[in-house]
């Protein structure tokens, strides 16, 4: 496990897990999707610990505190010594509610309703 002093973000942000790799993590900071201390950030930037991210990536937006300066990927396991997921509870809430709301529009035209079709209908108590 190597642990540096100095770190930039991007590179962090794939060590822990949140990015698949360091371009796409390089890219979200250049898309303003990436803010440490409420200030969004370039890739170069770096890190220290006590920190707070947050991560614009759909579904919703994620806050995260550093509590290591992690420079290689490791797994899963240890990663959770160096990440603390500090999202707001009605915020995962707000998410998890949006999940279960299906949409009940159809289009005129299409004709009768396939089986599947009926059973999402009943499923949603439409009929």
């Amino acid at each position: 496990m190597k642990i540096e002093e100095n770190i930039r973000i991007d590179k962090w942000l794939w060590a822990v897990r949140l990015y698949k790799t360091r371009s796409l993590a390089t890219a979200a900071c250049k898309n303003n999707q990436i803010a440490v201390n409420n200030v969004f950030v370039k890739p170069s930037r770096t890190l220290q610990i006590g920190d707070e991210i947050l991560v614009k990536k759909p579904p919703f937006p994620r806050t995260y505190k550093v509590l290591g300066l992690l420079a290689q990927r490791e797994s899963a396991k240890v990663v959770v010594d160096f990440v603390e997921d500090i999202t707001p509870a009605e915020e995962i809430a707000k998410w998890e509610t949006a999940k279960l709301v299906k949409p009940v529009f159809r289009e005129r035209g299409l004709g009768r309703p396939t089986k599947k079709d009926r059973r999402e209908m009943v499923e949603f108590g439409y009929l």
